[in-house]
């Protein structure tokens, strides 16, 4: 007994050395050869801003006050009336090329009249130059910069961020708060974090980042760049361990195309989308909710191919569809002008369709066409899946504000103790389609209800426009 007791503690012993032993070499003992060899790449950037001087003495007296001209009289024999002034901010970027192209944030020189690049001391780099603007990109807030060197600069790398996986150490760096160059360590706390934007795919990291550090590095432990330092989420300003990075792979695409172009060039397909929610997905048949809806086709693309409102893409050249942001990122990512097999739900089966993509660009700047009106019916209200619904006549379209082409039934009240209300649906909401069918009487819609019940359907899906955007809704049928 006490032989395999002995036995058992010095395995447990074995055991708790080797633990360590692997805890070590998981960690460095020191960054700093890390540190050494890439800082000469990381830059400080400065930009100026001319801004107008005060036009009057706003903030000092009301606006209307006997002393205003007073004031403004004053300000002129000081010269402060018009005379305009300089406003600096700081941040951070990286050199990805010997020959002077810097990376960083949009928003870190974003309306800037001067940029100046300041160099980490050492390795013969030169110490400030001025840099002129490639191309930006508001959307990932990605901006490329060159500047002219007597000499190659160092540089760095870009890595593949879909390799980081979360709890992998990463280091930042950057001029946080305008101390000058720093480093900061931790690791990936999460990744595919979306903020605000379309085209977001953020690293989320614990290394420490503040302001000033937009437009740095974040590098994995070989030294690559699998991240562009963006944002912070904080309630005083400060960082408190959660800060987000633009992955790799996002700024590499990016970059490619205001380094060719001077701008980027996503691909469009033209139509507006939502998920699939399960609802959704019984109420069309669909075996998962997965998959992006098509609430709506404008002109362009996918309606010159013949994708039609409330058909879901499954596949967009030849990948998955999972949501509505990974169909975005995908088709922003493809190029324009390519022909791409998009296979989509529609009808209870499945069907390819071939769709050549536009530029998404030039859609945001053209110019959006009108349509022809069609006739109204007359005035009528029913009480249906917890709505009161009336016909559209010309009274209620300008009432609502709802646009002449428009048609469908306008939902005059809500029960609030209804799963209509709990899904948002609100007066003045507009029903255009019901089981993927136009209505503009509530013949239609009656007949819509009927159908699904008889085809043994919990849910019925609507079609509804609020303020012209379109999103469908599954309501129980049989309410």
């Amino acid at each position: 007994m006490m032989r395999m007791r002995l036995m058992w503690l010095g395995a447990l012993t074995m055991f708790l050395v080797l633990a360590q032993t692997l805890m070590v070499q998981a960690r460095p003992e020191s960054l700093a050869p890390l540190a050494e060899k890439f800082s000469p790449a990381v830059v400080n950037i400065t930009t100026s801003t001319l801004v107008e001087g005060r036009s009057g003495p706003q903030g000092i007296v009301p606006e209307g006050s006997p002393f205003e001209d007073f004031f403004r009289e004053f300000q002129d024999r000081n010269g402060d009336g018009e005379r305009p002034r300089k406003s600096s901010a700081l941040g951070s970027g990286f050199v990805i090329s010997e020959d002077g192209y810097v990376v960083t944030n949009n928003h870190v020189i974003e309306g800037a009249d001067e940029i100046l690049i300041e160099f980490f001391p050492g390795d013969g780099q030169p110490e400030e130059l001025p840099a002129k603007v490639i191309g930006t990109d508001p959307k990932t807030d990605i901006a490329l910069l060159k500047v002219e060197a007597p000499g190659p600069l160092k540089f760095v790398k870009f890595g593949d961020s879909d390799t980081a996986r979360v709890g992998d150490w990463v280091i930042a760096m950057g001029n946080p708060l305008g101390q000058g160059f720093s480093v900061s360590a931790g690791i990936v706390s999460a990744r595919n974090r979306a903020l605000s934007g379309s085209y977001d795919d953020y690293i989320q990291t614990d290394a420490a980042i503040n302001r000033g550090n937009s437009g740095g590095p974040l590098f994995n432990m070989d030294g690559d760049v699998v991240g562009v330092n963006t944002a912070i989420l904080s309630p005083n300003g400060g960082s408190i361990g959660i800060g987000f990075s633009m992955a790799s792979n996002v700024v590499t695409k990016v970059v490619a195309q205001l380094r060719e172009y001077g701008e980027t060039r996503r691909g469009w397909l033209g139509v507006r989308i939502q998920d699939v929610t399960d609802d959704v997905a019984e109420a069309m048949g669909l075996e998962e909710a997965a998959g992006a809806l098509i609430t709506d086709v404008p002109e362009g693309p996918a309606k010159e191919a013949g994708l039609l409102g409330g058909d879901v893409i499954l596949t967009f050249d030849g990948v998955d569809v999972k949501d509505t942001r990974g169909l975005v990122r995908q088709v922003g990512e493809t190029e324009v002008g390519k022909a791409v097999r998009v296979l989509v739900f529609r009808d209870g089966g499945t069907q390819t369709v071939l769709v050549t993509l536009g530029r998404r660009e030039d859609a945001e700047r053209a110019d959006e066409t009108g349509q022809t009106p069609e006739a109204t019916p007359e005035v009528s209200e029913k009480d249906v899946l917890g709505l009161t619904v009336s016909t559209l006549n010309d009274a209620l379209r300008e009432d609502l504000g709802i646009d002449s082409s428009a048609n469908g039934l306008v939902i005059m009240n809500v029960d609030e103790a209804s799963e209509a209300f709990e899904k948002g649906l609100r007066a003045g909401d507009l029903i255009t389609e019901a089981g993927q069918q136009k209505v503009t009487s509530l013949a239609d819609l009656e007949a819509r209800i009927e159908e699904a019940k008889e085809a043994g359907r919990k849910s019925l899906l609507l079609l509804v426009r609020r303020n012209g955007e379109p999103r469908f809704v599954a309501l129980s049928s049989d309410r």
